[in-house]
């Protein structure tokens, strides 16, 4: 599915491969680039149901943003902004992945290009450099077409007032947001909102009288949704967050204050409904919410890498799309994590649930009904506790309050744009903090899909199951076919235990021993 990789790394689209995706329609590479069309000035997803150009008119750029740049404005049959996002940038760890995660978070609107930069640790001239070799483009261009997408969004959605879209959206001016939207879309904002009636599937309707907007989020078909709202309703904290079954609602903290995210899965989409305590926050929600339910993966590259294992085929035919869940919040999910070390699920969730009704932020909106009234504890606010007050061991406690002053004094970042290799460094260097749970933060927090932790109770129960040597040195050692998906792999082994369905497999610890040599 990759339009292309160069010895050292770089995408590089190949325009062949390229036109053949268009040729067929095919939409598992809607978000990997988009097709723009010379003779029209209009770029489309490669699933564009319009007539296929011929080939000499079209040429292809990895984001909406570089086609913009070059003077093309969006198609309104196929709406390439309403496509989930390119699973490279929410992989990779260099500087273009994360520069590319901080972007579409809003980094560059809070903070703008030196913000940016001085998260990735870079000057804002190599930062625009690096963007501009591999996009096309730079860090002020690609915002903008956030912008843009983010406005269309509460256009189509909201009955805002437009001035209170351009805003919300990022913009500085309305007469910057009206000529964006006229460039990129050919239509007013006006026009956009009147055409919204005669597409009803594309977003329900939400009056502002509610409060709530909602957006249809995307994503790449297969999704394996049970699976994965049940792993998040297991693990759902009292108070920050519940699962009903149906539908998983969670508090998110945000740059300009709280939220509620509420998400429903659908047939084709994923239904996210938002209360937000400022609108500005808009855009980070809703790519927290993407991260979270990891819908910019390609399930069917990481399925069919996985299927080609005996020990995972029947695993991964079970669960096609299963996706590796992240969070929202960093600094949360490394506490969670060390509460949760040595005991059960249950048993963190409720030592959780109490540092919530203790020292939990009350929300401005909260979804009482659904039991979502707090956002959990700052790290400021842990850091500041006595240890010794914690229902805990003293070593644990006193590792927690010690993380979260690295974390309040931002010594130690756990976002989207963070370098994993440093926080996993800095997280296993602080006492109570092994390469267990500095892992899980990783494949969670962080988003890496090659993650495998050889040493959990789980998988060394399901590779019994599946007849294979549990002990860690030899399990990673095995685990090494399944990379670069070794996060995926990892969740399905846990799912399939969990299930009672691990597979046997033929192969003895002494042949896989053997066959890894």
């Amino acid at each position: 599915m990759r339009p292309g990789v160069r010895h050292d790394g770089r995408v590089q689209l190949d325009q062949d491969r390229c036109y053949l995706a268009v040729q067929s329609k095919d939409s598992r590479f809607d978000g990997w680039f988009v097709t723009a069309v010379r003779t029209t000035g209009i770029y489309c997803r490669p699933s564009c149901p319009a007539t296929t150009p011929k080939r000499h008119n079209v040429e292809f750029f990895l984001a909406a943003a570089t086609a913009q740049l070059h003077g093309y404005r969006a198609c309104k049959r196929c709406r390439p902004d309403a496509t989930p996002g390119s699973p490279e940038w929410n992989t990779r760890a260099d500087v273009v992945g994360r520069a590319m995660r901080l972007i579409s978070d809003g980094l560059v609107d809070r903070e703008g290009v030196g913000g940016l930069a001085a998260r990735l640790g870079y000057s804002e001239r190599q930062v625009h450099r690096h963007l501009v070799a591999e996009i096309g483009c730079g860090p002020l261009a690609l915002a903008r077409a956030q912008r843009a997408q983010t406005a269309r969004v509460l256009i189509e959605t909201t009955e805002m007032p437009i001035t209170d879209v351009a805003f919300g959206a990022g913009f500085t001016s309305v007469r910057q947001f009206n000529d964006t939207i006229r460039e990129i879309f050919a239509a007013t904002p006006s026009t956009l909102r009147a055409g919204r009636r005669s597409r009803p599937d594309q977003h329900r309707q939400i009056t502002s009288e509610s409060g709530q907007l909602t957006v249809r989020l995307a994503f790449r078909s297969p999704l394996e949704t049970s699976e994965l709202f049940s792993f998040l309703g297991q693990r759902a904290v009292p108070g920050v967050e519940s699962f009903d079954g149906f539908t998983f609602r969670r508090a998110l903290r945000l740059a300009h204050g709280g939220a509620v995210a509420s998400l429903t899965p659908g047939p084709e989409a994923v239904w996210c409904t938002l209360v937000l305590d400022d609108i500005a926050d808009v855009q980070a929600a809703v790519q927290r919410c993407r991260r979270l339910l990891d819908l910019d993966a390609d399930p069917v590259s990481v399925d069919h890498h996985l299927a080609s294992d005996p020990v995972l085929a029947p695993l991964v035919a079970k669960r096609g799309g299963l996706r590796s869940p992240g969070h929202p919040d960093g600094a949360e999910l490394l506490v969670r994590a060390m509460l949760g070390q040595q005991i059960s699920v249950g048993a963190a969730r409720g030592l959780a649930g109490r540092l919530v009704d203790a020292i939990g932020e009350p929300l401005v909106h909260p979804a009482i009904a659904a039991g979502v009234t707090h956002l959990f504890p700052s790290a400021a606010a842990l850091a500041a506790l006595d240890p010794t007050t914690l229902p805990m061991p003293a070593a644990r406690g006193r590792a927690i309050v010690g993380a979260c002053a690295q974390l309040a004094d931002r010594r130690i970042v756990i976002d989207a744009g963070s370098d994993r290799a440093e926080v996993f460094a800095s997280l296993v260097a602080l006492p109570g903090i092994g390469p267990w749970t500095a892992n899980y933060v990783a494949m969670r927090a962080l988003g890496d899909p090659d993650v495998f932790m050889p040493t959990d109770l789980g998988v060394r129960h399901a590779l019994v199951a599946a007849g294979l040597d549990p002990a860690p040195r030899a399990a990673a050692e095995y685990a090494l076919r399944w990379a670069p998906w070794r996060s995926y792999a990892l969740h399905h082994l846990w799912a399939g235990l969990a299930a009672g369905n691990v597979p046997k497999h033929v192969a003895t610890a002494d042949t896989v021993r053997r066959s890894n040599r």
